[in-house]
């Protein structure tokens, strides 16, 4: 009988999220097209429709129209009343937003630059920032982080940060588990990437039908595997966001499902060699995509190479703002700016080549920094794979800049949380 029990209880869970999904993904619907796209009764679709009204997770509207012109109370999520928390840690860099179910950013903070014998500090000084962001807004409802990959998702550190080792003693779950009122959930930070762009950019809707297998906790918690609702009407897609930052990564979304690996490490492009007898590596790698095209690599060949255009103070840097500083010389014309911007693009290419190969996206998004370098970037990586990938293949592949407002990282860390809201609601609302 108990084993019945929870069978019911699962699926009445499964049946408000497969709801919630419907409304996030399609704005405000009938109870009738609700049904029809989720093969329920009109009755089912009332009884859930019920209570998540009770639990104020949605809200009549006024009237829409309906099959054969008539007229039909709207439902809709009203997603400015749920608030997240969305915290980047990356090497120098870590930012926290409020944002709300939409993704909108309410308000992001950025840290001073952090430093690798800081780390502990700062990881103290979060901890503190958003106890004090939760107890200020009833509305925080959970918080999501996005870390530097490989990020070992069960045992909760970063198997490697490269140049700044010591993100590996940091525990994030053992951190941030149990010290706050609302559930934090860990991803590493691509995979929260992708996630963000198929939740929050509004090109890629088939691929919002989101939702993860795994049964959350509320306590701090890696993300689980997530795979797309059987709903009516959805398009299986495959979905690539490729991390351009302080490091290199990649998240995919194939046919629906989050790709993980076994320890969560999968995906992880920024450790594949592009050149067997290049520049080592802290992995243990050489030649690896990360040391010639994230903005660490940037900054060290502006000091380093003496083909270099010149920047007045990079030494003095971070990676972030030294490849900002490069994108904006080469916007302002230096022919050496320019060049150096198209052959990191041509790193980012080579990239962009090993990823069609081995998942075969329909969409390559590039974000983070060095998605700064822009058209001039973004032409040199489509020289690359037009040069390099079967014809057939690229041209069913597209390459573009992320069209997110606000980093994909900061986003994906907002997007891991929305993403747990609306696949277990009852572990956010009164649902008895």
């Amino acid at each position: 009988m108990a084993g019945i029990t929870a069978s019911q209880s699962r699926v009445s869970e499964l049946n408000r999220s497969h709801m919630l999904r419907v409304l996030y993904r399609g704005g405000i619907k009938s109870r009738a097209q609700i049904a029809q796209e989720l093969g329920l009764t009109p009755a089912a679709v009332s009884k859930i429709s019920a209570r998540l009204i009770d639990a104020h997770a949605i809200e009549e509207t006024s009237d829409i129209r309906g099959k054969g012109n008539r007229r039909s109370i709207g439902l809709r999520i009203p997603a400015e009343r749920f608030h997240v928390i969305g915290v980047k840690f990356a090497r120098t860099i870590v930012q926290i937003g409020v944002f709300d179910l939409n993704g909108t950013a309410l308000a992001i903070d950025e840290l001073p630059p952090v430093t690798d014998d800081r780390i502990a500090d700062v990881v103290s000084d979060v901890r503190s920032r958003l106890t004090r962001i939760i107890d200020a807004d009833p509305d925080v409802v959970a918080v999501g982080m996005a870390v530097p990959g490989p990020y070992l998702r069960t045992v909760g550190r970063t198997a490697l940060v490269s140049s700044m080792h010591g993100w590996r003693r940091v525990n994030f779950l053992h951190e941030f588990g149990t010290a706050f009122r609302v559930p934090v959930y860990v991803e590493q930070d691509a995979r929260a990437g992708v996630l963000a762009e198929s939740l929050f950019s509004r090109q890629d809707d088939d691929a919002r039908a989101l939702r993860s297998d795994g049964a959350a906790q509320p306590t701090a918690q890696s993300t689980s595997q997530s795979t797309a609702e059987a709903t009516e009407g959805s398009k299986p897609s495959t979905l690539a966001y490729y991390l351009l930052g302080e490091g290199i990564g990649l998240g995919v979304i194939d046919h629906g499902m989050l790709i993980n690996g076994e320890l969560g490490a999968a995906t992880e492009i920024g450790h594949v060699s592009i050149d067997v007898n290049g520049r080592t590596c802290d992995c243990g790698n050489v030649g690896c995509l990360e040391r010639y095209c994230s903005a660490t690599a940037i900054r060290h060949d502006l000091l380093e190479d003496p083909d270099a255009p010149h920047i007045a103070g990079v030494e003095d840097m971070t990676p972030a703002q030294a490849a900002n500083a490069l994108f904006k010389a080469a916007a302002d014309g230096d022919q050496a700016a320019v060049h150096m911007v198209a052959r990191v693009g041509r790193y980012v290419g080579y990239g962009c080549v090993t990823i069609i190969n081995a998942f075969n996206p329909g969409r390559i998004v590039l974000g983070d920094i060095v998605a700064g370098g822009g058209e001039t970037l973004l032409a040199a990586v489509q020289s690359v794979v037009d040069e390099r990938v079967i014809p057939q293949i690229a041209d069913a592949t597209s390459i573009e800049l992320s069209s997110l407002p606000t980093d994909s990282a900061i986003s994906g860390a907002a997007a891991v949380a929305v993403n747990q809201f609306l696949d277990n609601p009852s572990l956010f609302l009164d649902l008895k």
